[in-house]
């Protein structure tokens, strides 16, 4: 399947100077939520103290129980804060000091989940697969701590509710912002895009929030602690916490280059993997249409190459990260061994004792660890910038946006006045051409004509879910440019001609229109679009769950819903885009009488191929090629010999016989 041509844009390579600026965009929803990363920061830099102790207890066993090293006095290479504990220790025979640290190290254990020199991590994570569906679950779900325990229990927990608030303040900003795109922006295939940069692209900001604010922090004070106990410690060895930090620079210089190579390739994983989710969107919503057809072996065979596309995306975007992180592991790996090189060298020469070694390599890994993160922290975030782009992508789209403080149109009370209007798609096709009429509160108005003649895109001008390029649409004399579309659509009832109904009950949906309808309102909306009697045969009547789609119901009762939906509203502008096209003739009959009787309070706009809808109409309009080629009512239209309108009744009227 092609990508959807709105979508395209997103797919250009990011350059460095733009994946800083996601970063920056990104960082920005940390704002409302300092205080919380601030105390989850406190929590990180709290579980670095127990890293600065859990070696020690080896060397006390290695060196004065196993070697039997007398502790009185406190031998050297002791850091200050472990004098008054080791001359506790000063008499006691080697299995108390064995029972001893062993009691220490349990308590240590449970309280921050550490022994024999590291802690253990904590990160509940539920199980996943490699699809970008199920990892962003844990993404938007995201809670670590470098301890267990205690602490990390603590810390895990709150670190799970900064997550989630951070996902849900960028989720919600993202689905807020596609709420204001302009109606037309969405065609069916960019329906599941836009889905999955919601759903699955948005989780990446909590990765990425937490390594430009946390990890950095963290990471150097954890090499500066560590650095300055060697050098205090271990006076003899000053180079080698200089030697651990030479993994900074070999690993930043050979990751670098992959930088580009990973966002191309995650920004092609997502493009993929949204592919598949537009099929899934596509073909579920037409599946009466593939299943009639026969054409579920076509559309089995398209999903398939649209998964594989995927999962393929995906394995090359692994394949990079491997060939990044094993080019810098490799170099890491020489400048680690030189480094244990030297520790034993010295070893061997008498400077430090067995129980020293077990501290050095402890600390030493501890200080490359955090360098690495250093190192690699660009290289990490690349998937995540790439992702994050697709989602500020569709955020800088043009939405309906408009000035703050634009007045409340009033209520309306004379009609609409369309002058010399004209309109085109965002593909340049011309829709609508010097369109002018006037339509008062209290007329029924007929727009009929061929298809893509310009019908709807012309009812459209009315509730603004387009503007025109040129001419002006007003109400009661009121530019609709100058004042909020809110307040606009709030009075205009919509009717479309693709019925659109919620997984809720028949009444919620129905009082869509109007939250606070009576149930008399309710019922009275639906008697009138035919709909009350095919709702009490439903198993709970008004309270019937309709599904997906209202999928349990026939195509004429949906649009009768939809109606109501409209009809509810009781909107001093009432527009409906082919209302009986599913109706039976009684139905209509019905609806028409109810639409004659709604126009003593509202301005009815109906378009419709049935002429038998707008036969009574006090206006219609004839709409050929985005112009109106003739207007009047159903008699005066019938005297043009040579007319359209009468040219499309004939045809109708034919057809009927």
């Amino acid at each position: 399947m092609s990508t959807p041509a709105w979508s395209q844009g997103a797919e250009r390579e990011l350059t460095e100077r733009e994946s800083l600026e996601v970063i920056g965009r990104a960082l920005r929803y940390v704002r409302p939520l300092w205080g919380r990363f601030t105390v989850k920061l406190l929590y990180a830099c709290a579980s670095l103290l127990p890293l600065l102790l859990l070696p020690l207890p080896a060397r006390i066993l290695i060196d004065h129980v196993i070697n039997g090293v007398p502790i009185s006095p406190v031998p050297e290479r002791y850091p200050v804060y472990l004098h008054p504990f080791l001359e506790l220790l000063a008499d006691a025979s080697r299995a108390e000091i064995a029972i001893t640290v062993g009691v220490f190290s349990m308590l240590l254990l449970l309280l921050v989940g550490g022994i024999s020199g590291s802690l253990n991590d904590t990160e509940p994570e539920l199980a996943q697969g490699l699809d970008g569906p199920s990892t962003a679950d844990n993404q938007a779900n995201d809670s670590r701590s470098r301890a267990g325990g205690l602490l990390g229990l603590f810390e895990v927990r709150w670190h799970l509710r900064l997550t989630q608030r951070l996902n849900h303040l960028y989720r919600a900003k993202a689905f807020e912002r596609i709420q204001t795109l302009p109606l037309t922006r969405f065609d069916d295939q960019s329906i599941g895009d836009a889905l999955y940069r919601v759903l699955y692209d948005t989780p990446a900001i909590t990765e990425l929030a937490y390594r430009f604010t946390v990890t950095p922090i963290v990471a150097t004070l954890h090499i500066v602690l560590t650095s300055y106990l060697l050098s205090e410690v271990y006076p003899e060895a000053p180079s080698l916490g200089w030697l651990a930090l030479g993994v900074i620079p070999v690993a930043t210089g050979i990751g670098l280059p992959y930088t580009r190579w990973i966002r191309r390739a995650t920004e092609r994983n997502r493009v993929a993997g949204a592919s598949a989710a537009r099929s899934i969107d596509e073909i579920m919503s037409n599946i009466l249409a593939v299943q009639s057809q026969g054409g579920q072996v076509r559309e089995t065979r398209r999903f398939a190459e649209d998964s594989w596309s995927s999962f393929s995306a995906w394995r090359r975007l692994i394949l990079l990260f491997a060939l990044a992180y094993g080019s810098a592991a490799l170099a890491g790996v020489v400048v680690i061994t030189y480094v244990y090189y030297q520790v034993t060298d010295m070893l061997f020469a008498g400077v430090f004792t067995a129980g020293d070694i077990a501290v050095l390599i402890v600390y030493l890994r501890q200080i490359t660890t955090s360098a690495a993160g250093l190192a690699s922290l660009w290289l990490r975030n690349q998937n995540e910038i790439a992702t994050l782009r697709r989602v500020f992508w569709i955020m800088d789209q043009p939405g309906e946006l408009e000035p703050p403080g634009l007045p409340e149109l009033p209520t309306i009370r004379d009609g609409v006045e369309i002058e010399d209007v004209d309109y085109s798609f965002p593909d340049g096709t011309r829709a609508l051409r010097g369109i002018s009429l006037s339509a008062r509160v209290g007329q029924m108005i007929g727009l009929v004509g061929p298809a893509g003649a310009g019908k709807t895109t012309l009812s459209y001008l009315i509730p603004r879910f387009v503007d025109p390029e040129r001419g002006s649409v007003r109400i009661d004399g009121v530019d609709l440019q100058t004042v909020s579309r809110a307040s606009l659509r709030s009075q205009v009832a919509f009717v479309f001609q693709e019925t659109v109904l919620l997984d809720a009950t028949v009444e919620e949906n129905i009082r869509l229109g109007k939250p606070g309808a009576s149930d008399l309102e309710v019922r009275r909306a639906a008697e009138t679009a035919g709909a009350h009697e095919f709702i009490e045969r439903l198993p709970q009547g008004y309270q019937t769950r309709l599904g997906r789609d209202g999928g349990q119901l026939s195509i004429g009762q949906r649009q009768r819903l939809s109606i109501a939906r409209a009809l509810v509203r009781q909107a001093p502008i009432l527009i409906l885009d082919e209302p009986t096209s599913a109706l039976d003739p009684s139905t209509e009959r019905d609806l028409v009488r109810a639409l004659l009787d709604a126009r003593r309070h509202s301005l009815v706009v109906v378009i419709a191929h049935r002429l038998s809808t707008v036969r009574a109409a006090d206006q219609i309009l004839f709409v050929e090629e985005g112009q109106i080629r003739e207007r009047g009512t159903h008699e005066e239209l019938m005297q043009r010999a040579d007319g359209g309108y009468r040219h499309f009744v004939e045809l109708q009227t034919r057809g009927a016989a």
